[in-house]
């Protein structure tokens, strides 16, 4: 190994061919760190189900696993929801791909037209990051729906990241299943 412990750049994971996604800040402010991982999580999942014909994107590829890439984008439209808009800034909107009768209805009914799906998903995202842009700080608080206790704009942002991260290892799986492309 040399002095200045210079990788190969064979060596590191390969990206996308067609990876449009900003490199993630080494410095800035935690609003600016958290909302730039947030985003690159989101463009993350948006990759990895770009190129894919709309009807593949409803595959459940990798059985047992009821997962598709289209029950996820509705999934993560749903959350983007339900912790910024109804948790945090406490908008009285219905819920996505939910019911109490048919709670799981965002990856198993997919009947729905894809194309609304992504734009629900988009539109949601806008809607969260209008919402963080306008907190004053991470400190302000919406109310945890579970246990009625304050839950903090700092937190819901730790959240959403670990959501996209998970549901990102889930898409990779599914796209290598569907048609082979793999990339982070």
């Amino acid at each position: 190994m040399s002095d200045t412990h210079e990788i190969p750049p064979e060596n590191y994971s390969p990206k996308w061919a067609s990876d449009t996604r900003k490199p993630l800040p080494l410095v800035g402010d935690e609003r600016e760190i958290l909302t730039a991982f947030l985003d690159w999580h989101r463009e993350t999942f948006e990759l990895k189900c770009s190129g894919i014909p709309p009807e593949r994107l409803s595959e459940k590829a990798v059985p047992p696993s009821g997962l598709s890439l289209h029950g996820m984008l509705r999934h993560l439209a749903g959350v983007e929801r339900w912790w910024f808009r109804t948790q945090f800034a406490g908008e009285d909107v219905p819920m996505l791909y939910y019911s109490d009768e048919d709670p799981d209805q965002d990856f198993e009914a997919l009947d729905g037209d894809v194309a609304e799906a992504w734009a629900v998903w988009r539109a949601e995202c806008e809607r969260s990051r209008e919402i963080v842009a306008a907190a004053p700080s991470l400190e302000r608080t919406g109310v945890h729906m579970a246990s009625g206790d304050p839950v903090s704009l700092r937190r819901i942002l730790v959240s959403m990241i670990a959501e996209y991260a998970r549901h990102d290892g889930h898409a990779d799986l599914l796209r290598e299943r569907i048609d082979g492309a793999t990339g982070h």
